[in-house]
């Protein structure tokens, strides 16, 4: 800026003797004429006539130029800015789309629904390339909310769009669009209001959950990248083998549609999203989420409530993680047969595997209760279970039938519905009626079924009363080769 203002005090100071000859040239000039006039007037035969004749021209010339300035003086201002004023400056894509339908008789300007779209499709990575295909979005009155460019390594450039387009216009044709602009591999889906929030701020909410709870990291990438489903492969197996496919390298691995990144609490984490390939950009945030987690260490939030039982003792409700596993074998230890059987629905001695596997966040939550003491005496595990999500109390006989479990199971759904779930399934038997009283005493929908001699009782979390869901739905979290069994042995 500073050399464009100098440049043009340098060519004058330059060229000065140039003004000069022109100004001097045309002193001398009207020097002449004036000289020639006042002997014209002087010596002329009709020099006074001459003399009034021109003074007349000059009033009539100014009574002229009054009149006409008065007339446009309210004249509307012209739209094209003078020259060196700063050109108006070009509003933002979204307002651009908006505006341009507005004046189109657009849907912003019928008053039309219109309806979220999430797209997106791979362009060529050249000049305008872009500019084709916003324009071809245009014609259909579609307006461009937020957009996101994913280079891709191998050429190309992969463009993502929230979109805002009447509701009467079906996909089929925003994907034709795309296409005859040069778009290709073209993914479209509904959106929602969860979407309009700007990448940079879904990020770094994200991180601030992952960084409270080493159990939201699966949660996080659902979130992040939409639908997929989310493997958790330990590093053993219940039997203390090395589990195959466990290994993952330290950067992680990106294959298309599959990413496998290692998990921080051992083990790997692979992701699968058959539908959509994933991109350098997404893998690279997708990693930096497991970083994170990996260099915060293992951690659960503190809070906790202390409640009293109806005859008058305290407990205390708080998370659980793999800390506790010392004190959950104690509490089996000192569970019967029969409590052991009704929860595991198999043979006893081999309850206590399960229990390393039931604490870890990567598979769900566990919530804990302790005396005043600090004696462990129950627990509750909301379980992800692929595309479901299962609910399991564990209760010491001397603690049963004294409203823990009722509770328990009310905090664990309250976070099945935080986390998206659209219902949770428990595995039990008829006769176990406490917790058959407890799922019944929740006051919602339940489904009631036989399988394999056991009971499944499944309850329906849409009309459940609880807060706004998370926009992408259930993480589907899977340990590899151990699910969460359906029917534990």
């Amino acid at each position: 800026m500073t050399d464009r203002n100098h440049a043009p005090a340098q060519r004058s100071h330059r060229h000065h003797w140039r003004r000069d000859v022109v100004e001097l040239a045309a002193l001398f000039c009207a020097v002449a004429v004036a000289d020639a006039i006042a002997n014209l007037v002087v010596h002329g035969p009709r020099g006074p006539i001459l003399l009034v004749a021109s003074a007349v021209a000059l009033l009539v010339t100014a009574a002229f130029h009054t009149w006409w300035a008065r007339r446009h003086s309210h004249a509307p201002p012209s739209s094209t800015p003078p020259p060196g004023d700063p050109a108006p400056s070009a509003p933002a894509t979204g307002a651009t789309s908006t505006a341009t339908a507005t004046a189109a008789g657009g849907p912003a300007a019928a008053g039309a629904t219109t309806a979220l779209w999430r797209m997106r499709t791979t362009v060529r990575d050249e000049p305008g390339s872009l500019a084709v295909l916003c324009t071809a979005l245009a014609r259909h009155d579609v307006d461009i909310l937020t957009l996101q460019t994913h280079p891709l390594p191998e050429g190309g450039t992969v463009d993502e769009f929230l979109l805002r387009a009447p509701q009467q216009l079906p996909s089929a044709d925003l994907t034709r669009a795309v296409s005859r602009a040069g778009g290709h591999s073209t993914w479209i889906e509904r959106a929602d209001a969860h979407d309009l929030v700007d990448t940079p701020t879904r990020l770094l909410g994200l991180a601030t959950r992952t960084a409270l709870d080493a159990a939201e990291l699966p949660l996080a990438l659902r979130q992040l990248l939409g639908r997929c489903t989310i493997h958790s492969i330990p590093a053993t197996t219940l039997s203390g083998r090395p589990n195959s496919g466990a290994q993952a390298p330290v950067e992680g691995v990106l294959e298309a549609t599959v990413m496998r990144l290692r998990d921080p609490s051992g083990g790997a984490i692979t992701v699968e999203r058959p539908y959509l390939p994933f991109t350098p950009t997404e893998f690279a945030r997708a990693r930096a989420l497991v970083e994170l987690d990996a260099r915060l260490g293992p951690r659960v939030p503190r809070s906790q409530d202390v409640l009293t039982l109806p005859e008058g003792n305290e407990i205390t409700v708080r998370r659980a993680d793999g800390s506790d596993l010392a004190a959950a074998r104690a509490m089996h230890d000192r569970c019967s047969e029969r409590t052991l059987g009704l929860r595991y629905h198999g043979p006893v001695a081999d309850a206590d595997r399960y229990l390393g596997h039931l604490l870890s966040p990567r598979f769900g939550r566990t919530l804990a209760a302790t005396t005043a003491s600090g004696r462990l005496v129950a627990l509750g595990h909301l379980l992800w279970d692929g595309d479901e999500t299962e609910v399991a109390l564990l209760i010491e006989d001397d603690w049963q039938r004294r409203g823990i479990g009722s509770e328990l199971l009310r905090r664990l759904l309250a976070m099945a519905v935080e986390a998206g779930c659209d219902s949770v399934y428990a595995v039990t038997q008829s006769a176990n009626t406490g917790m058959v009283a407890a799922m019944r005493g929740l006051g919602l929908p339940l489904d009631y079924q036989i399988e394999e001699g056991t009971l499944v009782i499944t309850a329906r979390l849409e009309k459940a009363p609880a807060g706004s869901r998370p926009a992408h739905g259930l993480p589907l979290v899977q340990p590899h080769e151990h699910r969460a069994p359906r029917h534990p042995r």
